[in-house]
């Protein structure tokens, strides 16, 4: 039986240049597939029309670009477009070849974010996100992170992409470093890191690697400032407390360029009141972050429950006046399960 193909998506610059000579072609070869495959964003290992005939002949011999288009879409009353893209790749003890996951396409005004998935489910099990409920079924290559992005219809529209959809992109921190390499540098699409955020719970060890290896803005899922609540609604709190994380990020400069948020899911009776309020005032004393109120859409199974507008209104209010620059983050695509926290891949969905 044939070996699969090699898929180009994915690759760096440098493994670009060692296909090349791998199969006796000049080093430059890799740069030239590089601008093809990132500038261009061709499908076709054919459309590389300045490698020669033979040269192209011998690469689709082993290789192919990669590309996946989506396999289904859903459109929201209020524009959102959720795809679902299949992915080739899983943990390294199971494979799904049949395996998807979705992708949010976000037009706003001048404005256009892609919310990309890292993980086939999610082994973080945050009792408010259906992705949790979903469990572990696999790690994204960068090649299936960057495929959501190059095979988008959209993908000329985009201005923002961030690392919230299904996954935690620390739990997968090598392909995601590796796809937003690939995103930002000369030789692939050149986009700058500024238009990039990455989420996360937090991680001990990786957050650090994430803070020191690019420059992408952060989003912290913050949701609770006491340790005890965090811990009931977020599991990883346990391995990586809040107060940890923070301390960690005090060591960083977010005065400037780069971006620090903390996402904060409002439920009704649980985390909404003017005392929690109050205690994040003091856990992000001194520290440069915006906060990103959400609103929680209900999911299956799940007591928790929104809060009303008026006590957003209070919470946003009272936290930008005492010096947390604070917003209402507005809901999108909730109609088509594709709103914060209601991603999910599950066959029986």
């Amino acid at each position: 039986m044939n070996d699969p193909k090699k898929r180009l998506l994915g690759m760096t610059l440098p493994e670009l240049k060692a296909m090349a000579v791998e199969l006796g072609m000049p080093a430059f070869t890799g740069g030239q597939m590089a601008q093809w495959l990132y500038g261009k964003r061709v499908a076709d290992i054919d459309e590389m029309t300045n490698l020669s005939k033979q040269n192209r002949e011998r690469l689709k011999a082993v290789c192919e670009v990669g590309r996946m288009d989506p396999v289904d879409c859903q459109r929201s009353a209020d524009g959102t477009i959720k795809y679902l893209f299949p992915v080739e790749t899983s943990s390294p003890t199971t494979h799904h070849p049949s395996a998807k996951v979705e992708t949010v396409f976000i037009p706003d005004g001048d404005r256009a974010t892609l919310c990309v998935s890292c993980q086939v489910g999610c082994k973080m099990n945050c009792l408010f996100c259906q992705t949790g409920k979903q469990g572990f079924e696999g790690h994204l290559t960068a090649a299936d992170i960057l495929n959501q992005i190059f095979a988008l219809p959209e993908a000329e529209q985009l201005t923002n992409i961030v690392f919230m959809g299904q996954g935690e992109p620390l739990d997968n921190l090598d392909a995601v470093l590796k796809a937003i390499e690939i995103l930002t540098a000369d030789w692939g699409w050149a986009w700058s890191p500024r238009r990039i955020t990455v989420s996360t719970v937090g991680i001990r060890g990786k957050l650090q690697r994430l803070l020191d290896e690019c420059d992408c803005h952060i989003a912290v899922s913050l949701h609770a400032p006491s340790h005890e609540l965090r811990s009931e609604l977020m599991p990883a709190e346990r391995a990586m407390p809040i107060a940890e994380t923070i301390e960690l990020l005090r060591g960083y400069d977010f005065a400037h360029q780069r971006r620090l948020s903390f996402e904060y899911i409002v439920f009704e009776g649980v985390n909404d009141t003017l005392a929690h309020a109050r205690a994040i005032v003091k856990l992000l004393q001194g520290l440069d972050c915006r906060i990103n109120l959400i609103r929680f859409h209900q999911i299956p199974d799940v007591p928790l429950r929104g809060t009303d507008d008026a006590t957003m209104l209070r919470l946003r209010d009272y936290l930008t006046q005492h010096g947390c620059f604070t917003t209402i983050r507005a809901s999108r695509g909730e109609d088509i399960q594709a709103a914060c926290g209601m991603l999910i891949t599950k066959s029986e969905k």
